[in-house]
């Protein structure tokens, strides 16, 4: 419980620091800093979940294979710092001559993509670090310093808030300064976990051999639902985004910047949870205890439904205030389609916890295919067909309830997933 509770905490860190950069940018440049915002964020989820899928998988890897013995565990560090480095150089490229046409292709129209510019060419071009924050946290999570890996979670997040401040309003950056505030957080991060590379009690070790491709597929299999989890968000962003410039324009898709920031930090919530309690499910793995894998699946699962009531009765409750807080031009349309949207949107937290920690679980466990069928569902597949489907029906309101509808019919594979493993885990027992 301590594992999870750390890095719930961890999590919850990163939410402020969203929930803060988000204001901020709505201050300094309205409802168009906003729509800025959320026109990257799926170019955002991409590198985050890249990031997530090779550093949570090559920990998971490691994590098992240290618990059977094996020697060849420590490469998968190296391994995955290597392959971020050459992963990322597009993504610089990308930023250092092309930032407008990523705009462009999201869905942004002139004036939108003038604002945005600097913005975007700034974050692409800090992508390694983005990246290589996942691996450092997992790894030092692994190797049972999950207190450090929170506190350097905590520090970034930090630092983000306080340069977001500094950089946008006395030096007067604007939107520059809050993207070069976002690139503070995952180096105070780094810099935070390196220390842990440091102490007698680290285990890990950095390999000088050449990247292995077949090391690298083997992490992204137990990777994917960290991946999709990332991913998911970007995608649905970037989906819904297109729909609602369709349906209202650029207000709506400011509206729906809202949602999709305030969906994230719930998101980080059970992200805390399944990432929580990944070290010991795969420790526990590979020392064959199945009995004390299915009980921190319990509790990963029920922690995940409690704070999913708790997410919808507390938006609920104030979803007004919510809404005001990025609203700085209180704009009533904007308002208007946050209200009904946010109300609508959030149901879906019902049955996502479960989704996620379930996934979670199957991938800790070695399940690479299972965990593949109920993420790809969750991440791609479901939502799109809903959100296309529900949009022409019932015009905004169905964009709206599609995430909800989604994450019902991939609580149904989760389960029958969780199932399939629960009758391996019974065959392992009697086996041992």
């Amino acid at each position: 419980m301590k594992y999870v509770s750390q890095n719930i905490c961890g999590m919850l860190g990163i939410s402020c620091y969203i929930i803060v950069d988000t204001f901020f940018i709505s201050v300094a440049a309205g409802t168009d800093g906003i729509t800025v915002l959320n026109l990257v964020l799926p170019v955002y989820s991409l590198i985050f979940a890249i990031g997530s899928m090779i550093g949570v998988g090559s920990a998971t890897r490691y994590a098992i294979l240290k618990g059977q013995g094996k020697e060849n565990a420590d490469r998968y560090f190296s391994n995955a710092v290597f392959w971020i480095i050459g992963i990322s150089i597009p993504f610089i490229l990308t930023g250092i001559f092309a930032p407008d046409k990523v705009l462009r292709v999201m869905g942004a129209d002139a004036g939108i993509m003038a604002l945005g510019q600097d913005y975007t060419r700034i974050f692409l071009l800090f992508t390694p670090f983005f990246m290589l924050n996942f691996v450092f946290s997992a790894f030092v999570r692994n190797d049972k310093a999950p207190t450090l890996a929170m506190v350097g979670t905590m520090t970034g997040s930090l630092m983000n808030v306080i340069f977001d401040y500094i950089f946008m309003f006395p030096m007067g950056m604007g939107l520059k300064g809050a993207a070069l505030a976002t690139a503070a957080s995952p180096i105070a991060s780094i810099l935070i976990c390196s220390i842990h590379f440091l102490q007698k009690k680290n285990t890990v070790r950095f390999v000088m051999k050449k990247p292995d491709a077949w090391m690298l597929v083997q992490s992204c299999q137990l990777g994917v639902p960290a991946f999709i989890g990332e991913i998911s968000s970007g995608i649905t962003t970037a989906l819904f985004n297109f729909l609602i410039l369709g349906l209202v324009g650029n207000v709506g898709v400011a509206a729906y910047g809202v949602i999709a920031n305030l969906s994230l930090i719930f998101i980080c919530i059970f992200d805390g949870i399944a990432q929580g309690a990944q070290p010991l499910v795969s420790r526990y793995y590979g020392q064959g205890k199945p009995d004390a894998c299915r009980k921190l699946m319990r509790l990963g699962i029920g922690t995940a439904f409690i704070f999913g009531i708790l997410i919808v009765l507390g938006v609920w409750a104030f979803t007004d205030p919510m809404i005001a807080l990025f609203n700085s031009e209180q704009s009533l349309e904007m308002a208007e389609y946050a209200h009904t949207g946010l109300r609508m949107y959030v149901f879906g937290f019902l049955v996502a916890g479960f989704n996620i920690v379930g996934t979670g679980y199957l991938s800790a466990t070695g399940n690479a295919k299972t965990s593949f069928l109920a993420s790809i569902s969750r991440g791609f597949v479901a939502i799109a067909v809903f959100s296309i489907l529900l949009s022409r029906i019932f015009g905004l309101e169905g964009v709206w309830c599609s995430f909800a509808a989604s994450e019902a019919v991939t609580a149904v594979i989760t389960a029958w997933a969780l199932g399939r493993n629960g009758r391996f885990h019974e065959c392992m027992g009697r086996g041992g």
